[in-house]
């Protein structure tokens, strides 16, 4: 087992694997972090009885978290400050969570508000969950900015992502999975929740019973499926509509679904089969869902910058720039992370250069290449 940190401009892709299977899979913005763990002198905003909790102004950020009165605080009124920490970043439209509870007791003392700790970051994160577990990265960088107790356990390569592991991980953009048995199956996020749709494999050259041979199909690719729970971080309520079988006959892989999310550290709920045959797990919000983080204007941008940066990475430098033609929304992205040029620069020895194009939308860019 390892763990593989590749870095590209603006992002480190973080990768475990074991017997050439994709075990976790993180994704590491470290100028865009979303918060969890962070941990906060807070001023107390409004507190509404309706909701059950507390609108808590954090220094720093747009939006207001929410901290739940279960939290145990008590009557919070307006101006107070507090202590807090992000239990779950902003996503689906959401704001941040925030907690009350099990905070560290050598917190800075003080009382003008004010971020008194970071949170863990992917990296570190994952290094505790696989304690044992060497971690691979290709960019001197990320040591930088790792704790000095993990510093031993780094190796430094070429590449930490062979063509092979950068396959799988690609993959998890794509809302079709390959399953075991020529099954496969499609992850479709709404607002509401996620639905999975597994179709059917060649269970047409199976001698035994139809109902037999799909029970058994859709038994061998629960593990790889609901793996991709993990891997992709799908949160909140997930259906999942198996192949095939009639309705009474899907309450027997209950036993299965359960056995499986016992190795989710987050600890998914299976809540049993409802009267349609779909099966419902609910699994805790935290971190953004890999869709969100993909499908995002700075994700595409990103993955754009990456696939270029795979380009040109060990040709030599021949002093011209790689021009990038954008529209002001992305100027203005861009001048809000210079780091991310500055990553292209060092890890191509290419210099990026934006270039207002007017014909193109806000949102808008290409590369243009000599």
């Amino acid at each position: 087992m390892r763990i593989c940190a590749s870095s590209s401009p603006g992002e480190v892709r973080i990768a475990v694997t074991g017997h050439d299977v994709l075990l976790d899979f993180a994704l590491w913005r470290p100028d865009m972090a979303d918060g969890v763990g962070d941990i906060y002198r807070a001023r107390v905003s409004a507190h509404v009885p309706a909701l059950g909790g507390t609108f808590i102004t954090l220094p720093g950020l747009e939006q207001a978290g929410f901290l739940p009165d279960s939290e145990g605080l008590g009557p919070l009124t307006q101006g107070q400050t507090v202590l807090v920490t992000i239990t779950r970043s902003a996503q689906g439209g959401k704001g941040v969570r925030l907690g009350a509870r099990n905070l560290p007791p050598d917190l800075p003392g003080g009382s003008e508000p004010g971020l008194l700790r970071r949170g863990p970051t992917p990296l570190e994160q994952l290094a505790r969950q696989y304690p044992d577990a060497p971690i691979l990265i290709d960019d001197a960088t990320i040591a930088a900015m790792l704790p000095a107790a993990l510093h031993p356990r780094l190796t430094r390569v070429t590449s930490a992502f062979d063509s092979d592991l950068r396959a799988k991980v690609d993959a998890l953009e794509d809302p079709v999975v390959s399953l075991p048995g020529g099954m496969s199956a499609s992850i479709t996020p709404t607002p509401a929740l996620v639905a999975i749709d597994m179709d059917g494999g060649a269970t047409s050259m199976d001698r035994r019973p139809k109902q037999t041979a799909q029970f058994a199909a859709n038994r061998d690719a629960l593990p790889d499926l609901l793996r991709q729970l993990r891997l992709r971080n799908l949160s909140g309520a997930i259906i999942v509509d198996v192949a095939g079988l009639a309705i009474r006959k899907r309450r027997a892989l209950a036993e299965t679904v359960e056995t499986l999310l016992k190795d989710d550290p987050l600890r998914p709920r299976f809540l049993g089969f409802t009267a349609l045959g779909l099966a419902e797990i609910v699994r805790p919000r935290v971190h953004p869902p890999l869709h969100e983080l993909f499908h995002s204007r700075e994700g595409q941008l990103l993955r754009d910058l990456r696939a270029q940066m795979q380009a040109y990475r060990g040709m030599p430098p021949n002093g011209r720039p790689v021009t990038l033609a954008c529209g002001h929304g992305i100027m203005k992205l861009l001048q809000d992370h210079p780091d991310w040029m500055a990553d292209f620069v060092r890890l191509t020895g290419r210099v990026l250069q934006p270039v207002m194009a007017q014909a193109l939308p806000a949102n808008g860019w290409r590369f243009d290449h000599d």
